[in-house]
């Protein structure tokens, strides 16, 4: 009988059940041992294989312990983002990583933790502080300890005690926010407590304490696009930083909003959290409310942020709209015409000083443009241009195009490439690629999809 080995990770002590049909509800046709799984089962047997479905098994006591799934409604204890901007959201001893999946445990991503027998978390930030070294480290709240960590390795010296970090701060907290500059006074952190808020500013570590009746008991709190959150139960609620005044209809249901699940947010979080920026071109499908390349929309999936505004309400200098956006590293890149107008990103957007500056000085090439990407944790902007599309290497000096090849689709719109693959949009319909280098030697176009018209916030 065919079998096929599968070897678990050291820390994993689990062991692995299989159910098919027709068989007893919990029939083992799997065994763990020596960190090993074996399956010695229907592996020729393709219906029997559409049957499996799998769960744990804690080794020790026996028990069954499905991993929690946050579409059904979850309180979390803490939602926090690493310093390479992917939000993570924590329960008991599980994490979900970005917007979409499944949970894990969490000290298969923090390892430390797991060593100081940590079964959930209290509260979790990330440290805004651009004059610091520990500017972008997490810092996780349990009881009266706080942990600080940076590229999920946990710093020196840590855990400690909490007022030792952050002095009058108390223990046993509820949830925390970073809130940088321009949106609170000072760069600061918000601590909850109850209905107690106590605002630290980072640089002065002075603590000012401020009672919020009228906002729900905040179990986890997150900067999201400059705005900030309370969760609740499974919902949220918007407040302001500085008053915690709530303006709005709130609460909302999170998984309309902050993750993709089955019956909520039609069309998910996925893509908004990457479609920001609006071409004249999709106003011929779209809606009246959409008029030319000049506007932006909010990355919200859903509610009152849903619709357009003009890009020079962020990005003051850029009067004329844009043809082309990506970001890179923390620094986003606006194109228009001939121009690159590069922006660094924090609690606002600052243009760099001696910018805008030209195509050609920047990337090497002649505009103007059409579209333009990075892919995650790549170095390449790929630039296109009519029917072609040109790579540019954005860590030599000075830039310039390293490859060039044509495309078997031209007009694009935009593209957007994540870790699903690169979308290609062009006018109403978007076309999927599994990366940019099939992207690049497709001599055919595979089928197109409908771009659905509330993803732009339309109004039938």
């Amino acid at each position: 009988m065919p079998s096929i080995d599968i070897e678990l990770p050291a820390t994993q002590r689990q062991s692995v059940k299989l159910t098919a049909a027709g068989l007893s509800s919990h029939q083992p046709l799997v065994s763990a041992e020596h960190n090993h799984l074996h399956f010695p089962c229907c592996l020729h047997n393709l219906s029997c294989i559409n049957a499996l479905y799998f769960h744990t098994v804690n080794a020790e006591d026996g028990q069954h312990h499905d991993h929690p799934d946050r579409c059904d409604g979850i309180e979390f204890d803490a939602i926090v983002p690493d310093e390479n901007g992917v939000t993570y959201f924590f329960k008991d001893n599980h994490l979900w990583r970005g917007f979409t999946g499944s949970a894990h445990f969490f000290n298969h991503t923090f390892k430390e933790l797991d060593d100081h027998h940590i079964g959930h978390i209290d509260a979790a930030f990330r440290m805004h502080n651009p004059d610091s070294e520990d500017h972008d480290h997490i810092y996780f709240f349990l009881d009266d300890k706080v942990f600080s960590y940076y590229n999920h390795t946990l710093e020196e010296g840590y855990p400690k005690e909490i007022n030792k970090v952050f002095k009058e701060i108390p223990s046993h907290l509820d949830a925390a926010v970073e809130c940088p500059k321009g949106e609170c006074v000072t760069d600061s952190v918000l601590f909850f407590k109850g209905h107690v808020v106590y605002t630290y500013d980072i640089s002065t570590k002075v603590v000012k304490e401020k009672t919020w009746d009228h906002l729900p008991v905040c179990t986890s709190a997150y900067r999201w696009l400059e705005h900030h959150y309370c969760f609740h139960g499974n919902s949220f609620t918007r407040f302001n930083p500085v008053t915690g005044v709530v303006e709005g209809t709130y609460p909302k249901d999170a998984r309309n909003y902050f993750m993709m699940c089955p019956g909520f947010g039609e069309f998910g979080l996925k893509v908004w959290t990457n479609f920001a920026f609006i071409k004249k071109r999709f106003s011929s499908f779209v809606c009246p409310s959409i008029h030319s390349g000049s506007n932006y929309m909010h990355l919200n999936p859903k509610g009152p942020h849903r619709h357009p505004f003009p890009i020079i309400r962020k990005w003051k200098e850029v009067t004329e709209g844009v043809d082309a956006v990506f970001s890179y590293t923390d620094k986003l890149y606006m194109i228009k015409g001939e121009q690159v107008y590069i922006y660094k990103s924090g609690a606002g957007y600052t243009l760099i000083e001696g910018y805008p500056k030209t195509l050609k000085e920047e990337l090497g090439i002649d505009g103007p443009i059409t579209a333009s990407f990075v892919c995650p944790s790549e170095h390449t902007v790929h630039i296109i241009q009519g029917s072609k599309m040109m790579d540019v290497d954005l860590t030599a000096t000075p830039r310039a195009v390293t490859s060039e090849v044509p495309l078997s689709i031209s007009d694009i719109d935009a593209v957007l490439c994540d870790a699903d693959g690169v979308k290609v949009y062009k006018g109403s319909q978007y076309y999927e690629y599994a990366s940019p280098m099939v992207l690049a030697v497709s001599r055919i176009a595979p089928v197109p999809q409908n771009v659905p018209r509330e993803i732009l916030g339309c109004q039938d």
